[in-house]
């Protein structure tokens, strides 16, 4: 965990500590809390020593209990302010796939230009729906999370219609290594391919793909989209980490700018393209 998201964390309960001491009709011990709140004690002395992430529904009871509700806005903003920066997994995924991909598309349908690094897998933006329903189901067995793949398939299928929309830009750098990565069977990867070379050439898709042979200044790293120069957001394995300051996001444009230096494009990214699909055993 980061030591700034664990900062803030414990900032917030030390702010809920306080609540409790000042209640107006007198001090509670945690104990008396968690009576009142019907919690066992170890939750209250977790949230307030920043071992627990609370809900809202935890603080807006919280400011309840102390006796002062009027607390809960600042609270809830509290908390927005350090979990928009780190989006764990086995929260976005309680209810499935399918919410986090909504999430998704009212974030690219705000945007006009997007900059993605993609070396894992092909990038949801260009993704057929039985690659993305694969992909799905890979991180649901992996995750134990919901098994709601029709629907998480249909809203990543109606992202992509931004794609098509005046005015929009799709800047995405792909690995080589993306490309063969059999996370479905060889015949669906041989057809997301070829969905690859169809985009090739589009108004709004600028594609490049690095090579596996191609000199690298800095290593691939973790893939990462940027979204208007306003927010850059970054997939690892327990969370996505949502990042809006202006130096972090001049620092992912750099990465970009230098993955994009040893890509290639048009007809040399078709090639490439064209190689992994000879390569694919069906």
């Amino acid at each position: 965990m980061s030591t700034d998201y664990q900062r803030a964390r414990e900032e917030l309960g030390r702010k809920l500590r306080g609540l409790r001491i000042e209640n107006p009709d007198g001090r509670l011990t945690g104990t008396q809390l968690a009576q009142r709140l019907g919690w066992p004690q170890s939750k209250v002395s977790k949230l307030e020593n920043g071992r627990q992430t609370p809900t809202d529904d935890d603080l807006r009871a919280w400011a309840d209990a102390v006796g002062q509700p009027m607390a809960f806005a600042e609270l809830r903003a509290r908390l927005r302010g350090f979990e928009s920066h780190i989006r764990s997994w086995r929260r976005q995924l309680a209810a499935g796939h399918r919410p986090v991909q909504e999430t998704w598309n009212t974030l690219v349908a705000e945007s006009r230009i997007l900059h993605m690094w993609e070396n894992n897998l092909v990038n949801g933006m260009l993704q057929t729906a039985e690659y993305a329903r694969y992909v799905f189901e890979r991180y649901t067995d992996l995750r134990c999370s919901p098994r709601d793949m029709d629907e998480a398939v249909r809203a990543r299928m109606q992202r992509q219609e931004w794609l098509y929309r005046p005015g929009k830009r799709l800047n995405l750098l792909m690995w080589e290594g993306a490309l063969w990565a059999q996370v479905c069977p060889p015949g669906v990867l041989v057809a997301q391919l070829d969905r690859l070379l169809g985009v090739v050439g589009m108004d709004t898709v600028h594609l490049g793909i690095v090579p596996l042979d191609a000199a690298l200044r800095i290593p691939p790293g973790n893939p990462f989209s940027i979204l208007d120069e306003r927010l850059v957001v970054v997939e690892d394995w327990h969370a996505e980490l949502w990042l809006d300051d202006a130096e972090t996001i001049a620092l992912y444009r750099r990465v970009w700018d230098t993955f994009a230096e040893s890509a290639v494009y048009g007809a040399e990214a078709q090639q490439v393209i064209a190689r992994v699909r000879r390569g694919i055993k069906v």
